[in-house]
């Protein structure tokens, strides 16, 4: 399943898609920090939720939240925000959003909505036995070498077939998963091993270098893994 984070401040992107991460961690998480980036997304992408902050550089969060409305149905939508704010609660109910969290994000209630979510949705995981065998090659082996070829041969189709699958179930190209899983591991390394350097934990996750790492971090997640380690470690 593919989410989409809207908050303009790094920190929060970083603690919501922690937390997602931790508890679905095959999701697809995706984040922006305003409006316009959010609906180049889109364009590429579909998504089930939004995570939305009201207060966003450029187009609030609610306009873009009427825009979500406006235009995919098929979204559901969580403004959060750092103001108690009887007005913007109102706005919420108006724009019929799925929840309204408050900052700093409660842990117990985030998964309480996020619970919520997948009740009210009663998810399902509807991929087909083949790429579900992909999948659980990947979270078993991410940390080596993955090439298309050589997954396609242990699931018994050509690479073709299994790239064109891959992509129509998952939204993402099978090369662009591995990256995005091994980013997402990569964070939680990061989290819970401050004293470990970047070159370790580059390999832990399955990058052939600290400079393949680097740039693949900063195209996924907007920054460098130096900056981040210094954010979550100040």
């Amino acid at each position: 399943m593919n989410i989409l984070i809207v908050d303009d401040e790094p920190l929060e992107l970083e603690q919501l898609s922690f937390l997602v991460a931790k508890k679905f961690p095959d999701w697809n998480i995706y984040t922006s920090e305003d409006a316009s980036e959010a609906k180049l997304l889109l364009r590429e992408t579909n998504f089930s939720l939004a995570l939305v902050d009201i207060q966003l550089p450029g187009e609030s969060g609610l306009k873009f939240c009427e825009f979500l409305q406006s235009n995919n149905n098929q979204i559901e939508v969580v403004l959060i925000t750092a103001h108690q704010d009887f007005q913007y609660a109102k706005q919420a109910i108006k724009l019929h959003v799925m929840d309204y969290l408050v900052k700093p994000v409660i842990e117990k209630e985030f998964y309480d909505m996020l619970a919520d979510f997948m009740d009210k949705h009663a998810w399902i995981d509807t991929k087909s036995t083949l790429v579900n065998s992909v999948l659980q090659i990947i979270r078993e082996h991410y940390q080596e070498k993955l090439q298309l070829a050589d997954v396609a041969s242990q699931v018994y189709v050509s690479p073709t077939y299994l790239s064109k699958k891959f992509a129509e179930e998952t939204g993402e190209k099978f090369t662009g998963y591995i990256t995005r899983f091994r980013i997402k591991k990569a964070k939680q390394l990061m989290q819970e091993n401050p004293h470990w350097s970047l070159f370790e934990v580059a390999q832990r996750v399955g990058f052939s270098s600290q400079h393949h790492f680097s740039n693949s971090f900063k195209k996924v997640e907007g920054i460098t893994p130096s900056q981040l380690k210094e954010k979550l470690h100040d």
